[in-house]
């Protein structure tokens, strides 16, 4: 029988590295594939269905991927490693791809599949904290992934800013920095991955598990079963957990898809049809602002465990939120492009809590042989607000918000503000996030 052995702070990193890559890779899908859309010539209010190839991916692939996982184990490959291997070699083809895009539809197809190679990855890299780690460690676990998840989208949009400075100029419908910026991501995210694989090795199950695993029928339809049934058992604090992630992701997506025109409106008084020039500037100052709001997060990340000691997770996640909805309430009024830094501080601080601290909240109630499924159905909690807000938005922003990008993040700061007092109704348990760090003071 193995057992869970305490990691040093450097496994524990090792480990995570390979977060890093996918977390570059989605870094270029928030910061970099909204413009380049416009480079094509979408209108605004056609980006939100451009943008479904994420949810919809993410709906699919990331709770059947963790129900298979989660019955899954090669003596060589291990449980988890297989498919982080699988999603980040589909990641850094379609990353290689993607700038020869040569009209919307090209692109879109593009986005479709590499949002299915980054969840592929990413499902059970959160399963993989879990298995891996023991109570005490997993809150380190997680934020070192939202601590990766600040470095790699920082690189990501500092790659916006700075590429164009070197790369100058056009290569077929795109500017040549964009090819620059996605095929650093291919590099990223297939090197990131392998490093981890290396340096890592998973905990085999125990003879009862595999016997287990080796007993159960299998099927096609045996993932879809086991989601339903796991949906069925769910804890009551994940259903809360939904409420949030309603507001706060189809917050989120709102503001990744007009932050590029926000800026241009408000700093450049210019939009991408009548100076693309201008426009060009502001995706790069987008990218260097994004940049700021990630090196943000992985400079608060392993603060927030600290304060989830003394404060609860719950709490933190709370007071998170209201800053990141402070912060775009602001945005979009700034006229002076060095303010923003200023404003976009807030969501840093909010994006290192979204990407771990609800993880803390939610951990203790999941029995551990449905960690992968239960993270896949998380997921799903984040994909089906996002599908809401690409099915939906496109009709509020022309028909309430008068195609105004700066409305639009208005409109977010209001939904994250939501988000911040529901958080404070959810009713967590002492458990992982508050009985196992107090008793580290």
């Amino acid at each position: 029988m193995f057992k869970k052995v305490k990691l040093s702070f450097w496994q524990i990193l090792n480990m995570n590295v390979g977060f890093f890559g996918i977390q570059y890779s989605f870094g270029l899908q928030q910061s970099a594939v909204n413009p380049i859309y416009d480079f094509l010539g979408a209108s605004p209010h056609e980006i939100p269905l451009l943008n479904l190839a994420g949810p919809v991916t993410g709906l699919l692939v990331q709770p059947i991927i963790g129900a298979i996982s989660d019955k899954t184990w090669s003596p060589r490959f291990g449980r988890r490693k297989p498919f982080f291997l699988i999603g980040a070699l589909m990641c850094s083809l379609c990353l290689i791809a993607f700038p020869f895009s040569s009209s919307l539809w090209m692109a879109a197809g593009l986005l479709w599949i590499l949002d299915a190679g980054n969840n592929t990855a990413m499902e059970p890299y959160r399963a993989f904290i879990a298995d891996k780690l023991d109570d005490e460690q997993q809150p380190l676990g997680f934020q070192m992934q939202s601590f990766f998840t600040g470095f790699g989208q920082t690189l990501a949009n500092l790659s916006l800013f700075i590429f164009p400075m070197i790369f100058i100029g056009k290569t077929g419908s795109l500017p040549t920095w964009v090819y620059a910026s996605f095929f650093l991501g291919a590099v990223c995210s297939i090197g990131s991955i392998l490093w981890s694989i290396k340096t890592t090795k998973e905990i085999p199950p125990t003879d009862e598990e595999l016997a287990k695993m080796k007993a159960e029928k299998r099927s096609a339809f045996q993932p879809l079963i086991e989601i339903f049934a796991a949906i069925g058992d769910m804890p009551r604090i994940m259903w809360h957990l939904a409420l949030v992630y309603l507001f706060q992701w189809y917050a989120l997506f709102c503001y990744w898809q007009n932050s590029s025109k926000s800026i241009a409106l408000s700093v450049w008084n210019a939009t991408p049809k009548d100076n693309p020039e201008a426009y060009e500037q502001a995706v790069s100052w987008t990218g260097l602002v994004n940049g700021w709001y990630n090196i943000v997060t992985f400079l608060v990340a392993f603060l927030l465990v600290g304060f989830a000691k003394k404060y609860s997770a719950r709490n933190v996640h709370a007071i998170c939120l209201l800053l990141a909805a402070v912060g775009f309430l602001a945005f979009p009024n700034i006229e002076d492009k060095n303010l923003l830094f200023i404003a976009i501080t807030g969501f840093g601080i909010g994006w290192a809590s979204m990407m771990g601290i609800p993880y803390l909240m939610v951990v203790a109630d999941i029995p551990k042989e449905r960690y992968g499924v239960y993270m896949g159905i998380i997921n799903m909690m984040i994909v089906i607000p996002m599908i809401i807000q690409n099915l939906s938005f496109g009709y509020i922003l022309k028909n309430f918000l008068n195609n105004d990008p700066r409305l639009a993040i208005t409109f977010a700061g209001v939904l994250l503000l939501i988000s911040a007092v529901v958080t404070l109704f959810m009713k967590t348990k002492k458990t992982t996030t508050e009985v196992v760090l107090s008793s580290n003071h």
